[in-house]
């Protein structure tokens, strides 16, 4: 409303208190009941003018001066308006209404549609079992070699299982400022390290980053489990009193405050969130900024996912669950999806970043483009918390809906970046959704980067994104390792051996599934 309105009665909100008070008997309600007199006069001065609050009477004193006024505050007057009459004050308000609801909807019908705008990858950074940067990560995987080992972060010899993708050393130098690097939650140094290297990778120096629409960036990095030990050690230091408490242990605990620090310090005013779904958390990410692309709400984004949960109350939570290998006497061999001596997943730890970019974007600034983001999709199994839906309805749907959406066919797709986890069940129910949408392709070759570095958790969709997209900038495919005795319910004719293999990818898929029934597929191409 404008406060220098001639009269209230003309503005729609004051037709509309008109109205409301008519058609509930106002004239009744306003002479016999006080209460709803003075209800009615706060009403007034509340709803007709937002500048009473400022202390500004203008309005407030147009509304006292008309028939508005007279109705409100003048109920003992016998001079009202007739029924008549205010059937068509409300039929002319109404019929405005629905005049300016037609204009607006033929705006809408003119606006152009959106054009066709194309995601590709031209950065990556990983913090993993294997490696700190893509290279080093995806070499390791070439040559089969395991990132398991012993668990040393803490004293575990109680647990059951004692094995995990643990990240033996790291530094945050140069990176995250000491005092941060402190109080941070592993998760959330991950993340940020892993961001920035993927700026790296990507050539976004400070000169090229001064070039970029800040409005026009994004960061959208998530979490499956956040700052476990952060809250963790809060809940011990309140066992001796709250004074002990860290004051950052609940923003640094929560799974949106690493994209919302790595924003912070870049400046990127873009989409800014995280998603939480388990360890499907990675693609979820992934899509979801690739979308905000696609769609011209951002032109960068960096994207994947993070976590570090190996301490006493993560690994007891999933012993707990019975979901871990036992196989402690021999690290290396602990995680074997598909093969019929697996006992459960391992627990992994670290990040996986990608720099996502509209590519006429990326084309401006003369980026490498590593590969093409083609498309994904989410669907739910809506059946049970930890287990898969007993025929694959789910993770088919998500397939599909994933192809059709980067819209190429089940036949292009020869290599595929399975979630296989290493578990009895998952295996085989992700193996044979993935026969039945593929299994006619005497290309298609599936693998699974868990039997290297175990279950990363809401950062394993973002880590095994680098090695599909590692795959395509190689041209190789790392090995199942481990898979020495293969289920006899899957085709070993559709798994990659216990080496490596060379394979010209025409489109790469990767899985990602998690508790509660999350199921995510993404695509990636190279770029042509």
């Amino acid at each position: 409303m404008v406060a220098g309105a001639s009269s209230c009665y003309a503005s729609p909100l004051c037709d509309w208190l008109v109205g409301a008070c008519m058609s509930t008997g106002g004239d009744r309600l306003l002479q016999s009941d006080t209460k709803t007199s003075r209800r009615s006069t706060l009403l007034t001065k509340s709803k007709c003018s937002s500048s009473y609050t400022n202390g500004s009477a203008g309005l407030v004193s147009n509304c006292n001066n008309n028939a508005l006024s007279s109705l409100f505050f003048e109920s003992n007057n016998n001079t009202h308006f007739n029924r008549k009459q205010r059937r068509l004050n409300q039929a002319s308000s109404f019929g405005q209404v629905t005049l300016e609801m037609e204009e607006k909807e033929a705006i809408v019908k003119k606006k152009p549609p959106l054009e066709s705008r194309r995601v590709v990858v031209t950065g990556m950074g990983v913090e993993t079992p294997l490696g700190h940067d893509p290279h080093t990560f995806y070499d390791n995987l070439l040559q089969g070699i395991s990132g398991i080992s012993p668990i040393e972060n803490f004293d575990c010899s109680a647990f059951p299982t004692r094995i995990a993708g643990e990240i033996k050393t790291f530094s945050t130098e140069g990176l995250v400022a000491p005092k941060l690097s402190k109080r941070m939650d592993k998760f959330m140094l991950y993340l940020l390290t892993a961001g920035k290297k993927a700026l790296a990778d990507g050539g976004v120096t400070e000169d090229v980053m001064a070039e970029f629409d800040k409005s026009k960036c994004g960061v959208l990095i998530g979490s499956a489990m956040g700052g476990m030990k952060v809250f963790y050690d809060a809940l011990e230091a309140l066992k001796i009193s709250y004074k002990k408490m860290n004051p950052f242990c609940v923003p640094f605990a929560t799974t949106n405050m690493g994209s919302a620090m790595l924003a912070i310090d870049l400046g990127w005013m873009g989409p800014n969130y995280s998603i939480s779904t388990a360890c499907a958390t990675g693609n979820f990410c992934i899509l979801s900024a690739a979308n905000h692309i696609i769609r011209g709400e951002a032109d960068v984004m960096l994207c994947g996912g993070s976590d570090s949960v190996i301490i006493p109350i993560g690994l007891g939570g999933f012993v707990a669950c019975r979901a871990l290998s036992e196989n402690n006497d021999d690290p290396t061999k602990a995680s074997r999806p598909w093969d019929s001596n697996r006992d459960g997943f391992v627990m992994g730890e670290g990040a996986g970043v990608l720099l996502l970019e509209e590519l006429e974007h990326a084309k401006k600034r003369g980026a490498t483009i590593y590969a093409e983001f083609l498309g994904g999709s989410f669907t739910s199994d809506a059946y049970h918390i930890t287990e898969p839906h007993p025929d694959g309805a789910g993770v088919i749907l998500c397939i599909e809906k994933a192809l059709a959406h980067a819209g190429i066919s089940k036949e292009d797709i020869n290599y595929i970046n399975a979630h296989a986890t290493s578990t009895p069940a998952g295996d085989l129910k992700e193996y044979q959704a993935l026969a039945h949408c593929f299994g006619q392709n005497p290309e298609l070759r599936i693998n699974s980067t868990k039997s290297m570095i175990g279950h990363l958790l809401g950062a394993s969709g973002a880590v095994e994104a680098v090695a599909t997209i590692q795959a395509i900038k190689t041209g190789w495919v790392h090995p199942n390792v481990n898979l020495e005795n293969p289920d006899k319910a899957v085709d070993t004719k559709l798994l990659v051996g216990l080496k490596k293999e060379r394979l010209d990818i025409k489109a790469a898929l990767s899985n990602s599934f998690g508790f509660g029934g999350h199921n995510s597929s993404i695509i990636f191409a190279p770029y042509k």
